[in-house]
């Protein structure tokens, strides 16, 4: 794999595998691959292809098998989970298949969460955390749904929700793991206009996409697609 300079993201020879009753299960089977700031790449294959398991591996949410992940330049391998956690904190902005909002917090209070971790931020002013919180809101659509809790949200407002809290602190990386999966379709063309809009007017957020829309992948810059294990 040529690795360029410019990769905010690097995997080398990816694999996992989990050991059950049944003897070892081979999730991922070698995976390569390095993305550049401001690139688009989607991720295709079929369902139990690995294409979740692989985001989590990138995004050192799971530790693999065998292999390396470069993030942002560090070997997030030789860091604990504090440090994974201190690497990411203002520069990976994440969109998960479940949301994961915190129910006791509102749409607002949500958004405002990676803004307040951040360290860099200890300076600001609430009001402006809050300004930047409402903003990212603003973009998905729910200004007006800032302080309402997740239960009274449909299941497309807290994925819109969710795609605000990832994109608040104007990330170097996003992994979105189906984004628009609970969005109608007009919604749903909104929300990755935002999304392709922040790598490619600026050229500054890279965008690792898994989806099962073929259609959607091809907007991408890139396209891989995960076959038994391995990129085919």
């Amino acid at each position: 794999m040529d690795a360029s300079s410019e990769s905010v993201l690097e995997a080398r020879d990816l694999q996992k595998h989990v050991d059950g009753p049944s003897g070892r299960l081979e999730i991922l089977r070698g995976i390569s691959l390095a993305v550049k700031a401001g690139e688009s790449v989607a991720v295709l294959g079929a369902s139990g292809s690995g294409k979740s398991t692989l985001l989590g591996l990138l995004a050192g949410l799971d530790a693999p098998s065998q292999g390396e992940v470069r993030l942002l330049g560090q070997s997030i391998g030789t860091l604990d989970e504090d440090g994974r956690a201190a690497l990411r904190a203002g520069r990976v902005g994440f969109v998960f298949q479940s949301f994961q909002l915190l129910p006791a917090l509102t749409a607002q209070e949500n958004v405002l969460l990676p803004l307040e971790l951040n360290p860099e931020h200890t300076r600001l002013e609430q009001n402006e955390l809050t300004r930047r919180a409402l903003r990212a809101l603003d973009q998905v659509g729910l200004a007006e749904r800032a302080r309402h809790y997740p239960h009274q949200l449909s299941g497309g407002e807290q994925q819109r929700v969710a795609i605000a809290r990832a994109i608040v602190d104007d990330p170097a990386i996003l992994f979105a793991d189906e984004p628009t999966g609970n969005l109608d379709g007009h919604t749903g063309t909104r929300i990755m206009e935002l999304l392709f809009g922040l790598a490619h007017d600026a050229r500054r957020t890279a965008l690792i996409l898994v989806t099962h829309d073929a259609e959607l992948a091809t907007q991408c810059d890139r396209v891989i697609h995960i076959q038994d294990g391995v990129l085919a």
